[in-house]
């Protein structure tokens, strides 16, 4: 397959004007200007559109996509998470997967081909998988806080589910699901899963913040009534017991991180832990500001993801994330729209341990590509790509088209 296009983005290195790009299977063999190009014939020119790799959402909830619109902006995230017990508990298998579906086309329309989902119903998996063209890494999540739960029969159970089951594209990871909701022992279980990529939420509100370091508070009330052992809560960082446990490495992908303080960042940055942050779910729950220069000037690989619709007030609301990209840039005006689309495409694809794969646009590259239309300067490519509105015009994923023009119109 031979397509041309007006402008070819590769995010990894300097646009191409007029430009093309060779499709063997599932990757790409060749790319470049098309005057270079040797052989022209059955080329499909797609015009005046910007070719790029498709966007790379580092973290997601599908299963929560209808609730968008659920829990109106709370007065804290403990009471939000109270409203979602509530929402999940009248959740059956049939409405999860439609979620879940709904959730992924809605990601493919608006040019997502590589998507970090948190997956926390995992016999449902297989079905889902075999439904949607996306690639998949599915992180699975991991709840165990009280005294009593085994760890280690959790993780063998779960390391043999792993070693039969993997999405068609992708991998499959692992999510303790966060500091206040897993216990020690679970989380030095999951640090001996070899090679196994994990996602875990730390430090994300002020409420587990205050758990963690003063040993007080809602979210403190609330666990230490479910029988949560809260030793480790009171002088300490929500980060502290994952980083004793041997979690902290270049396989983490850390979720949030809103609340973590100048040594906690240090820390990150010396573990090569990636980060992701979820600009217009930080707005919703109205965080502090996020330290995003902070992670960016100590070195941190930093991307974006979506998180879930469950924190969008509007019932509109789609996952999607050019809407991100605008949002963080309203509250980082000091990075640069060349910043923002790498933060969903090469730091995301790092973030997933899937760098020089998906993210790029590469000699041996997944051939994943999206396409924008813009009849504009060159030198005006990544504003056209931050500032675009609504779903993207045709989208590939392994080599075959899944969405096109003439289908979208």
């Amino acid at each position: 397959m031979l397509l041309r296009a007006r402008f070819i983005y590769p995010v990894s290195a300097p646009p191409i004007e007029d430009g093309f790009i060779r499709v063997k299977g599932e990757i790409i063999s060749e790319m470049g200007a098309w005057s270079d190009c040797k052989d022209q014939d059955g080329v499909e020119d797609l015009g005046e559109v910007i070719l790029m790799p498709g966007l790379v959402n580092a973290h997601c909830h599908l299963d929560y996509t209808d609730f968008a619109g659920k829990i109106p902006p709370p007065d804290s995230f403990t009471q939000w998470l109270k409203e979602m017990v509530s929402l999940k508990a009248d959740v059956g298998n049939s409405t999860h997967c439609e979620s879940w579906l709904t959730g992924s086309q809605q990601a493919v329309a608006h040019g997502i081909t590589t998507l970090g989902n948190i997956e926390s119903q995992r016999n449902l998996l297989p079905e889902l998988w075999a439904a949607t063209p996306l690639r998949i890494i599915s992180f699975i999540e991991l709840i165990l806080l009280k005294a009593e739960n085994d760890a280690a029969q959790v993780v063998d159970e779960l390391r043999c589910w792993l070693s039969d089951y993997r999405p068609p594209r992708g991998k499959i990871g692992i999510s303790p699901h966060a500091p206040y909701t897993t216990k020690l022992e679970l989380l030095r279980e999951c640090a001996r899963l070899s090679g196994v990529p994990v996602a875990m939420h730390v430090a994300e509100s002020a409420e587990e913040d205050d758990m963690f370091r003063n040993g007080e508070g809602a979210m403190w009330q609330m666990l230490q009534s479910a029988g949560r052992d809260m030793s480790d809560c009171g002088d300490s960082s929500p980060l502290d017991g994952v980083n004793a446990t041997g979690l902290l490495n270049d396989r983490m992908l850390l979720v949030h991180g809103n609340y973590l303080n100048s040594k906690d960042i240090v820390q990150i940055a010396d573990s090569q832990v990636s980060v992701v942050h979820c600009p217009r779910s930080h707005e919703y729950f109205g965080h502090r500001s996020f330290p995003a220069k902070d992670f960016r000037d100590a070195g941190v690989n930093l991307c974006l993801g979506t998180d879930s619709l469950a924190t969008m007030s509007d019932a509109g609301a789609q996952l999607e994330l050019f809407s991100e990209m605008q949002q963080f840039r309203h509250q980082n005006p000091d990075f640069s729209n060349e910043d923002l689309v790498g933060m969903v495409a090469v730091n995301a694809a790092r973030a997933l341990g899937m760098q020089g794969q998906v993210g790029c646009l590469r000699t041996g590259a997944c051939a994943d590509l999206i396409a924008l239309s813009y009849d504009g300067e060159i030198r005006k490519i990544e504003e056209a790509i931050v500032s675009h509105q609504g779903p993207v015009d045709s989208v590939m994923i392994g080599g075959e088209w899944v969405r096109k023009f003439m289908e979208a119109a």
